[in-house]
Protein backbone atom coordinates (compact mmCIF):
# COMPACT_ATOMS: atom_id res chain seq x y z
CA UNK A 1 0.00 0.00 0.00
CA UNK A 2 1.97 2.87 -1.03
CA UNK A 3 -0.84 5.03 -2.24
CA UNK A 4 -1.69 7.24 0.56
CA UNK A 5 -5.71 7.40 1.25
CA UNK A 6 -5.78 10.91 -0.13
CA UNK A 7 -4.50 9.83 -3.75
CA UNK A 8 -6.81 6.40 -3.36
CA UNK A 9 -9.94 8.39 -2.46
CA UNK A 10 -9.12 10.93 -5.19
CA UNK A 11 -9.06 7.80 -8.20
CA UNK A 12 -12.52 6.73 -6.87
CA UNK A 13 -15.03 8.57 -8.72
CA UNK A 14 -12.73 8.52 -11.81
CA UNK A 15 -12.70 4.82 -11.49
CA UNK A 16 -16.83 4.42 -10.23
CA UNK A 17 -17.38 6.63 -13.34
CA UNK A 18 -15.00 4.07 -15.88
CA UNK A 19 -16.94 0.99 -14.09
CA UNK A 20 -20.19 3.10 -15.45
CA UNK A 21 -19.20 3.39 -18.54
CA UNK A 22 -17.84 -0.18 -19.16
CA UNK A 23 -20.96 -1.50 -17.92
CA UNK A 24 -22.91 0.87 -19.80
CA UNK A 25 -21.35 -0.55 -23.12
CA UNK A 26 -21.83 -3.91 -21.80
CA UNK A 27 -25.26 -3.28 -21.68
CA UNK A 28 -25.88 -1.73 -25.16
CA UNK A 29 -24.03 -4.53 -26.95
CA UNK A 30 -25.59 -7.66 -25.41
CA UNK A 31 -29.12 -5.60 -26.19
CA UNK A 32 -27.52 -4.82 -29.85
CA UNK A 33 -27.00 -8.53 -30.45
CA UNK A 34 -30.31 -9.74 -28.99
CA UNK A 35 -32.25 -7.16 -31.01
CA UNK A 36 -30.03 -8.64 -34.38
CA UNK A 37 -30.90 -12.26 -33.23
CA UNK A 38 -34.54 -11.87 -32.38
CA UNK A 39 -36.04 -9.14 -34.15
CA UNK A 40 -39.36 -9.78 -33.42
CA UNK A 41 -39.79 -10.24 -30.42
CA UNK A 42 -37.76 -7.07 -29.46
CA UNK A 43 -39.92 -5.12 -31.24
CA UNK A 44 -42.83 -6.32 -28.92
CA UNK A 45 -41.20 -6.27 -26.00
CA UNK A 46 -40.83 -2.64 -26.96
CA UNK A 47 -44.53 -1.97 -28.20
CA UNK A 48 -45.63 -3.06 -24.69
CA UNK A 49 -43.06 -1.61 -22.81
CA UNK A 50 -44.00 1.88 -24.40
CA UNK A 51 -47.68 1.00 -23.63
CA UNK A 52 -47.09 0.72 -20.37
CA UNK A 53 -45.05 3.54 -20.08
CA UNK A 54 -47.70 5.46 -21.86
CA UNK A 55 -50.21 4.42 -19.68
CA UNK A 56 -48.47 5.35 -16.29
CA UNK A 57 -49.20 8.58 -14.77
CA UNK A 58 -45.44 10.35 -14.59
CA UNK A 59 -47.11 13.93 -14.97
CA UNK A 60 -48.50 13.86 -12.27
CA UNK A 61 -45.75 11.90 -10.25
CA UNK A 62 -43.74 14.65 -11.59
CA UNK A 63 -46.06 17.37 -10.84
CA UNK A 64 -46.46 16.01 -6.92
CA UNK A 65 -42.70 16.29 -6.20
CA UNK A 66 -42.40 19.04 -8.11
CA UNK A 67 -44.71 20.51 -5.48
CA UNK A 68 -42.97 18.74 -2.73
CA UNK A 69 -40.09 20.11 -3.51
CA UNK A 70 -41.35 24.09 -3.40
CA UNK A 71 -42.90 22.97 -0.05
CA UNK A 72 -39.74 22.04 1.08
CA UNK A 73 -37.62 24.44 -0.33
CA UNK A 74 -38.85 27.17 1.99
CA UNK A 75 -37.80 25.54 5.36
CA UNK A 76 -34.36 24.31 3.68
CA UNK A 77 -33.42 28.17 2.97
CA UNK A 78 -34.86 28.65 6.39
CA UNK A 79 -31.92 26.06 7.87
CA UNK A 80 -29.64 26.93 5.62
CA UNK A 81 -29.24 30.28 6.59
CA UNK A 82 -29.74 29.68 10.54
CA UNK A 83 -26.67 27.13 9.60
CA UNK A 84 -24.42 29.66 7.44
CA UNK A 85 -25.87 32.55 10.57
CA UNK A 86 -24.01 30.07 13.96
CA UNK A 87 -21.18 29.85 11.74
CA UNK A 88 -20.30 33.16 11.15
CA UNK A 89 -21.33 33.80 15.06
CA UNK A 90 -18.70 30.99 16.06
CA UNK A 91 -15.76 32.52 13.99
CA UNK A 92 -16.19 36.01 15.46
Amino acid sequence: MDQSSAEVAAELPERGVQWVKDRVEAVLTETESYVREKPAESLLCAFVAGYILNRLPFGRVLGGLFRLLIFALKPAILIYGAAKLYQAAQEE
